[in-house]
């Protein structure tokens, strides 16, 4: 448990540090992009605009010879004044310098004059210029430009404060910065919630693995949500806990089915075994006996064991599909049977009889029913017809000249149900008719089940498994068996095949 415990928490942290990791690259990556073009823009929007003021004085030192009053702040004459061409558009600093770089004006707060500027004031050329990029200003960040007045009549000083707007941008920066991590936090959370309401799922289905693991019952319910692909994960599961715990049943039932069959078989060995400590006390008659009926319950027993084989061997689909006949291969059998049981046993054939299908098991499946046909007409004279019923053929296949199977309404019925089965696809039907003492109506109905035999058959010999596996072998081929009394007398007996079932 506690290990289950942290793989999920270990999975959901997962989840959330990659949410958040993610979401605050991104962040970080805009709000840096984003701060570093506002603030570029902020600066050189700033230093565009000083520079065009510097350059609009010079233009105008240059065009009119002015002097220091008529840049001075104290000119009752506001209109038109040079000063305020310079103020208005940057809300700049002005101080104005007389001959020899004395302050006739001071600015607002006053701006620093070293050698440099006095000697710009002293020029004779008009628009000189000398410019500080970085002077301090009590407390504050100025940039300087000093322009000549020419003549030696002094100079123009303008400055513009520039550390308000590195104030301005390092709050903008610490705002970013707060954003991003309000961000970063807001993604973790989402990342940890989404983590969450995905791994519960996950959870769910873990603890019933686990369940599963730990009790051995397949019988868990999967709570299934959604139709996303945990969704399916989960649906997936439990079909295959549903078919795990069928196959379980099956094969626990077979194991008690197969247990009880063995057991008389063995009881009757162990018995003549028995006897055989005192067989030279027993007259010739009852030797031969015993030895016949050893011989016959070791038949028996080999034969129980190779259908037990058979049937578990039936199930595992191992055997490739390919294209057959079934009519062919239902004269394949014919011939094997008329050798073995010198009984006239008759093929015939219409329609189309190709189905995909497992060659072995077919054939197994339709040569149980011809031997449980001559085992239960061991002294009839008829002949045994096996009578194969595909679909109509296409046009331009050739026709058959095989008689035409004989039917019966219950047959008739069973094609149609089986047609409907399939999406109104016609199944090949084969059917082996015999003229025997027939099937009880109460053993009609579980004549296809395991190791099941009628009252009347219980002496014969025989497993009880040869039309299981029948049900089977149709099953697999998308199929059904069927059983029904025939017309004067004897049985019907047979199933359906479609083609050999894909894996779900």
């Amino acid at each position: 448990m506690r290990r289950r415990l942290r793989q999920v928490s270990s999975l959901r942290a997962t989840f959330t540090v990659s949410f958040a990791a993610v979401a605050a690259a991104v962040t970080v990556l805009v709000g840096f992009l984003s701060y570093d073009a506002a603030a570029r823009l902020v600066r050189v929007d700033q230093q565009t605009v000083f520079a065009e003021v510097v350059q609009d004085l010079r233009d105008q030192v240059r065009e009119h010879p002015l002097h220091p009053g008529d840049f001075a702040s104290s000119d009752p004459d506001h209109d038109g004044r040079p000063l305020d061409d310079i103020i208005r558009p940057s809300r700049t600093d002005v101080q104005v310098l007389g001959p020899g770089g004395v302050i006739v004006d001071h600015g607002v707060p006053p701006l620093p004059v070293d050698g440099r500027d006095r000697a710009v004031a002293g020029a004779v050329e008009a628009g000189g210029l000398m410019e500080h990029k970085d002077v301090d200003v009590t407390g504050d960040r100025y940039r300087l430009a000093t322009v000549s007045l020419g003549g030696g009549r002094g100079a123009v000083q303008v400055a513009q404060q520039f550390s308000d707007t590195e104030d301005l941008l390092r709050e903008l920066q610490q705002r970013t910065v707060l954003l991003v991590g309000a961000v970063v936090i807001a993604a973790g959370l989402f990342g940890w919630w989404l983590a969450r309401r995905i791994t519960r799922r996950l959870v769910r289905l873990a603890g019933a693995a686990e369940d599963v693991a730990r009790t051995g019952r397949l019988g868990i319910q999967v709570p299934v949500t959604g139709y996303d692909e945990v969704a399916r994960l989960g649906r997936s599961f439990d079909r295959m806990l549903g078919r795990l715990a069928q196959s379980e049943e099956d094969q626990r039932r077979l194991v008690q089915d197969a247990g009880h069959e063995l057991r008389t078989p063995l009881t009757s060995l162990r018995t003549n075994i028995s006897m055989l400590r005192r067989i030279d006390e027993l007259p010739p008659d009852a030797r031969e006996e015993l030895v016949a009926d050893l011989a016959l319950e070791s038949r028996e027993l080999t034969d129980l064991v190779n259908e037990l084989v058979a049937l578990a061997a039936g199930r595992s689909d191992t055997e490739p599909v390919r294209r057959l006949d079934l009519a062919e291969l239902a004269e394949d059998v014919a011939v094997v049977a008329r050798r073995r049981t010198g009984r006239d046993i008759t093929v015939r054939a219409t329609g189309d009889t190709a189905v995909d299908g497992r060659p072995t098991a077919l054939q197994r499946a339709v040569s149980n029913l011809v031997e449980n046909a001559t085992k239960f007409d061991r002294g009839g004279t008829a002949p045994i017809e096996v009578v194969v019923t595909g679909p109509a053929r296409q046009p331009g296949m050739p026709p058959t000249d095989i008689p035409a199977p004989l039917t019966s309404p219950t047959s008739s019925a069973t094609s149609a149900v089986s047609a409907a089965s399939t999406g109104g696809h016609v199944p090949v039907r084969v059917e082996v008719l015999d003229r025997g003492p027939g099937i009880g109506d109460d053993d009609l109905v579980r004549v296809f089940d395991r190791f099941y035999r009628a009252a009347d058959a219980r002496s014969l010999p025989g497993s009880g498994l040869g039309l299981s596996i029948v049900r089977e072998i149709s099953a697999a081929h998308g199929g059904t068996p069927f059983a029904h009394p025939r017309q004067g007398g004897g049985t019907v007996i047979g199933f359906t095949a479609e083609g050999a079932q894909g894996p779900d």
